[in-house]
C-alpha cells in the first residue's frame, strides 16, 4: 500500500505554526494572536502525538525481531535527536552568553534556574517529559518535552509490536493497543489527578503515549474502513470535513472549559484525521493547492524545534533593545514568524535531511515520514 496522507502533512505545518503564535503571544499585546484560540493552541502538540502514530502504524506495524525493533529505534532517534541536540547547545551558548552579555548591558533573568546541570542532563537523554526530583518546569528548548514524550511513545510501540508479532496474537492488536491508552490516560490521572493535557515535563510522556496510540489505532480504523468509506461520495466527505474542522476549531477555542476533559480533544483529533486521510473533499482539495502548505509541512519539525529560540532572540532585539510596544506584534508577529520560516529551511537541509537514516538508506523516502 503507497499512501501519500498530503493533508495530514500540511496540518502538521499549520498546526506547529500555530503552536509558534502560541508561544509568541506570551510577548504580545494584540488581539491578533491575543486571543482564546491562540492561547489554547498548545493543545495541537496533542494533535502531532496522534498523526505520528497514525503515519508510524502505517510503516512499522510489522516488526518482529531485534534486528527490524533496533533499525526502528536508530531510525527515529536519527530523525529526531540531531535537531534536538544542536538546538539544545544553542540554548546553553545563550545562557552562558548571558553572563558574558551582563557586564555591558542590563540582562533580565541572569540565571534562570531551571536551566541547570539537571535539566541539561535530562534534555540531553530525553527524559525531559518524566518526572524528575528537583524539576519544577520546563527548561531549555522549552518545546522538546514532546520529543522526549515521541521517543517514549516509539519505545513502547516498538517493544509492543513484537510482542504482538512474536507471540502471534496480531489479530488481537487492536485489544493491545487499546489497552496501552487506558493504561497512560489512568496513570495520568493517577499521579495528577486529572484529564488535563497540559503536562509537559511533569508526566508528559504519558500525555504522549496516549495520543500515539491513538494515533495507531486511528491508522488500523482507517486501513479496516477504507473498503467501504472510500467509495463514498466527495460531497458527503466534503461535510464530514467541514464539521471535523469547525468542531475541533470550537472546542479548541474554548479549551479553558473543556481542558479538563483531554479524552474530548483525542477524540476529535482521532476523528479529523480519520477523515482528511481519504483526502476526498472540498477542503482537502484546497489545501493541496498552495505549494507553501506543502512547504510548511515539510519544514513543520525544524519550525517546532528552533522557534522558542527565534522567539527569544527577537522579542529581545524588538520589544526589549528597539523598545517598541507589545502590541507592536500585531505585524511583528508576520516578521518573526518569516525567521522562523526562513531559519527552519536551513536546518531541514542541513541538519534534518544530513542525518535522515532512511533518506540515506533507501533512497529518498518520503521525507513526511516520521
Amino acid at each position: 500500500m503507497k499512501e501519500r496522507f498530503e493533508v495530514l502533512d500540511i496540518f502538521r505545518g499549520i498546526f506547529s505554526s500555530l503552536v509558534v503564535f502560541f508561544h509568541m503571544s506570551a510577548f504580545s499585546e494584540t488581539p491578533v494572536i491575543n486571543n482564546e484560540f491562540v492561547y489554547n493552541a498548545d493543545l495541537f502538540v496533542d494533535f502531532f502525538f496522534v498523526l505520528s502514530g497514525f503515519v508510524i502504524a502505517y510503516s512499522y506495524q510489522f516488526i518482529s525481531t531485534g534486528s527490524q525493533l533496533g533499525k526502528f529505534f536508530k531510525k527515529r532517534f536519527f530523525r529526531l535527536y540531531p535537531l534536538h541536540f544542536i538546538v539544545l547547545l544553542l540554548f546553553v551558548g545563550i545562557e552562558l552568553s548571558k553572563h558574558f552579555a551582563a557586564q555591558y548591558v542590563t540582562v533580565n533573568q541572569l540565571d534562570n534556574q531551571h536551566n541547570n546541570a539537571t535539566t541539561f542532563l535530562s534534555n540531553l537523554f530525553l527524559l525531559n517529559s518524566v518526572k524528575l526530583p528537583g524539576v519544577h518546569d520546563v527548561s531549555w528548548n522549552i518545546a522538546s518535552w514532546s520529543i522526549s514524550a515521541e521517543m517514549i511513545a516509539y519505545f513502547v510501540f516498538g517493544i509492543a509490536v513484537m510482542l504482538i508479532n512474536v507471540t502471534k496474537i496480531a489479530a488481537a492488536r487492536n485489544v493491545v493497543y487499546v489497552l496501552i491508552v487506558i493504561a497512560a490516560f489512568s496513570s495520568l490521572y493517577y499521579f495528577t489527578g486529572t484529564f488535563e493535557l497540559t503536562r509537559s515535563f511533569d508526566y508528559g510522556f504519558l500525555r504522549g503515549i496516549t495520543g500515539f496510540f491513538m494515533g495507531v489505532l486511528c491508522f488500523n480504523t482507517f486501513t479496516a474502513t477504507k473498503k467501504w468509506l472510500k467509495p463514498l461520495p466527495n460531497s458527503l466527505f466534503s461535510f464530514f470535513e467541514a464539521i471535523a474542522l469547525a468542531v475541533t476549531f470550537t472546542f479548541v477555542w474554548y479549551g479553558d472549559t473543556f481542558k479538563a476533559h483531554g479524552y474530548i480533544y483525542e477524540a476529535l483529533f482521532f476523528i479529523t484525521i480519520l477523515i482528511f486521510a481519504f483526502e476526498k473533499g472540498i477542503l482537502s482539495a484546497w489545501l493541496k493547492k498552495p505549494a507553501i502548505l506543502h512547504e510548511t509541512g515539510k519544514l513543520s519539525y525544524s519550525i517546532y524545534m528552533i522557534h522558542t529560540l527565534v522567539l527569544s532572540l527577537f522579542n529581545v532585539v524588538f520589544i526589549r533593545v528597539l523598545k517598541l510596544p507589545p502590541s507592536a506584534y500585531a505585524y511583528l508577529f508576520v516578521v518573526n514568524y518569516l525567521i522562523v520560516f526562513w531559519l527552519a529551511r536551513r536546518t531541514f537541509k542541513y541538519i534534518e535531511m544530513r542525518f535522515n537514516l532512511a533518506n540515506k538508506t533507501e533512497g529518498k523516502k518520503a521525507w513526511w515520514l516520521w
